[in-house]
């Protein structure tokens, strides 16, 4: 029988926090019941914490926003760390001029935008002036036709052999209880697949979010260390692998992917192993 342990025990463990959005703190019925009362703790304790997501559809304001609407108010633009500030990072550092193409939304390609590049719509792409296009940047999986785009992404990077970023490596998320949809990381194979390139991923389990995350923690206290953080998540593949491959205590909780009556048996057939596995991330 799985051992659960009480998260307000580890929160008193632990100097910082990094947190997974969905399934942790909210799921598509709202915020996690007393999910609210685990941030008050930690602000009461002075304790530090992110949240790690892959999502890539909206600006960490228009993130912060979307918890302040439901009524977490403690999470703040500063609090959020998405797999889109990888990806930005990565434009600055290696694409200096041309046009950055995009599937995705509109709020998605604030992520570009912000790294002072000229974005343009796959929708808004014409094929015969390809040459000017210097990188494709996957974010989203609304925002664009999946006959239409698809295809010619498909031909754009048949003409152009130009780095291709994915700012979510999501597969599927979940839309209720019982069902998922497609994410761009699942789309992002796919083209993968076809075209026969290799393109550059961004977001949980690699290790790039997590050192970025890091190193936000130490620039304001560098007496801090990997000890002193706990990743928590609800996936052991992406929350759960990352934290353990990056050197982190981890947290299983139950409140999203995987059932209580299934913990034990995924544990054993993945071989990912939580530091602790709790039924959820609230303090009681």
């Amino acid at each position: 029988m799985l051992a659960l342990e009480n998260f307000t025990d580890i929160a008193d463990r632990y100097q910082v926090f990094f947190f997974d959005a969905f399934g942790v703190l909210k799921n598509s019925n709202g915020l996690i019941p007393n999910i609210v009362d685990t941030f008050a703790y930690l602000q009461a304790q002075q304790k530090q914490f992110y949240i790690l997501t892959n999502d890539a559809s909206r600006s960490p304001q228009q993130l912060a926003e979307s918890y302040w609407k439901l009524g977490l108010q403690d999470i703040t633009p500063d609090n959020i760390i998405s797999s889109g500030m990888l990806a930005r990072e990565y434009l600055q550092l290696k694409v200096k001029h041309g046009v950055v193409a995009y599937l995705g939304t509109e709020d998605s390609a604030h992520y570009i935008e912000t790294a002072d590049l000229k974005t343009l719509s796959i929708t808004n792409l014409n094929l015969d002036k390809a040459s000017e296009i210097s990188a494709l940047v996957l974010l989203d999986d609304e925002g664009f036709d999946w006959n239409e785009d698809l295809n010619k992404a498909i031909n754009l990077l048949r003409r152009r052999n130009i780095p291709v970023i994915v700012a979510n490596t999501d597969n599927t998320y979940p839309i209720s209880k019982t069902h998922v949809a497609i994410a761009i990381g699942a789309v992002a194979d796919m083209l993968e697949s076809i075209v026969g390139k290799q393109f550059i991923r961004f977001g949980k389990p690699d290790a790039q979010m997590f050192m970025f995350a890091y190193d936000r923690v130490i620039t304001q206290n560098p007496e801090l260390g990997k000890k002193d953080i706990v990743m928590v998540g609800d996936t052991l593949r992406t929350d759960i692998a990352g934290g353990n491959k990056f050197g982190l205590d981890t947290v299983l909780v139950l409140t999203g992917n995987i059932p209580a009556e299934d913990a034990e048996i995924r544990i054993r057939s993945t071989g990912i192993i939580p530091t602790y596995v709790c039924e959820s991330a609230v303090v009681s």
